[in-house]
């Protein structure tokens, strides 16, 4: 089975490909299918942008597509930087600004809960998707420490560790991380339609569910 990853994000598409595989599933990224179009996210919630990328591009190459909307959720910020937190610093996205104006807007705070999301979007070339979810829980560090993994990895300690994603292996952050429970997910969900080829069909959408 042919299956397209809606994303151009390099290091999204190191992670999926070094957590997700399934017997005979080959994935296909944009750039080995030129003049795709580029999905701008305009949703309000992760699961609006994740269907959003999965629905256009799936109708648009003809492939079944996978495709992801994650970002970094931080209490004492009612849930910012959220859906917007590639760009949380403005516009080119930037890791180490984003990371700077959390710090920044953190700083006092001593209660600094947080959560990675990742909601995944799976769709048929009809258009038609579901979505699943992962959550990695934690807290945010005082100072960037670690070179590893990109984003937030330097300032996130998820629970139950004291190191930073960027202070873990790639193998290690892969068997705890939102994207990695969100894949676990997506892989029990819809192992029936990826086992068959995609000729399983009976994607539907339930009530309210599925809509770019």
């Amino acid at each position: 089975m042919k299956l397209l990853l809606a994303t151009r994000n390099n290091h999204k598409l190191r992670e999926i490909k070094q957590i997700f595989s399934f017997p005979g599933l080959e994935l296909y990224t944009p750039d080995d299918m030129p003049g795709l179009p580029e999905v701008v996210e305009t949703g309000e919630t992760f699961e609006a942008n994740a269907v959003l990328k999965a629905v256009t591009l799936a109708r648009a190459g003809g492939l079944w597509t996978m495709a992801d909307d994650s970002g970094l959720e931080v209490d004492a910020l009612h849930g910012a930087p959220g859906v917007r937190s590639a760009r949380f610093a403005g516009e080119p996205p930037d890791y180490s600004a984003n990371n700077r104006k959390l710090l920044q807007s953190l700083r006092g705070i001593r209660e600094r809960q947080a959560r990675f999301r990742c909601v995944i979007a799976l769709s048929d070339p009809l258009g038609r998707a579901r979505t699943v979810e992962g959550i990695c829980a934690g807290c945010i560090a005082t100072e960037p420490r670690g070179h590893n993994g990109f984003g937030y990895d330097p300032l996130f300690i998820p629970e139950g560790y004291e190191r930073t994603f960027a202070e873990m292996s790639a193998a290690e952050k892969n068997r705890i991380s939102h994207r990695a429970r969100a894949l676990a997910a997506a892989r029990q969900a819809w192992s029936a339609i990826f086992l068959a080829g995609g000729s399983e069909t009976d994607l539907s959408p339930s009530p309210g569910e599925g809509k770019p």
